[in-house]
């Protein structure tokens, strides 16, 4: 196959396959089911959470933190979703990333409200982000897989997400000391 024929076969797939996606949602994950509601609660409510419960004085520090882990489990997500290991079977569109619901909300919420604690009460940040990452894979997803919300694929299991999570949670709270580093060389 030439270049050029890769990349049509490429695109005309692709178009399909998003037909396809299009079509599920529209029929079984719309406004008018009950998990469209689930998987927009599970954006939703911890935004909320995070209005009341946020430090305020360290809103930088502490948002960085949740970005991060935001933005690491996106890509971490995308690929684990493309190559249908992990899948989030309902989404709220079909336009963004099946787990944007959790990915950007749940997960970095959940992450960075626990780093504001144990920084806040001088609180052993690794012991806690694997009790958090625990209660995160072994309650949450097993929660979600029960409801029918997501699929486990290929192997992958609760255990994978749990070691996936304290990777993720760990990386954001290097990044963000390096971070502060940084920032208290500047001042």
């Amino acid at each position: 196959m030439s270049y050029r024929q890769y990349w049509d076969e490429i695109y005309q797939t692709t178009d399909e396959v998003n037909a396809l996606i299009h079509a599920f949602w529209s029929e079984y994950s719309h406004m008018g089911t009950w998990q469209f509601w689930v998987s927009l609660s599970f954006l939703i409510l911890p935004l909320v959470l995070l209005v009341f419960t946020v430090d305020r004085k360290r809103i930088f520090e502490v948002f960085f933190f949740g970005y991060t882990v935001h933005m690491l489990w996106t890509y971490t997500s995308l690929p684990l979703e493309r190559y249908g290991y992990f899948t989030h079977t309902y989404f709220i569109t079909p336009l963004l990333p099946f787990a944007l619901n959790v990915t950007s909300s749940a997960l970095p919420v959940g992450f960075l409200l626990l780093y504001q604690y144990c920084t806040n009460n001088k609180k052993n940040f690794y012991l806690f982000t694997l009790l958090l990452s625990a209660i995160f894979a072994f309650g949450f997803a097993t929660f979600e897989e029960f409801l029918g919300l997501v699929e486990f694929r290929k192997g992958t299991n609760q255990l994978h997400l749990f070691l996936i999570d304290v990777i993720i949670a760990y990386m954001a709270y290097w990044f963000t000391k390096i971070l502060l580093k940084v920032k208290s060389q500047v001042d």
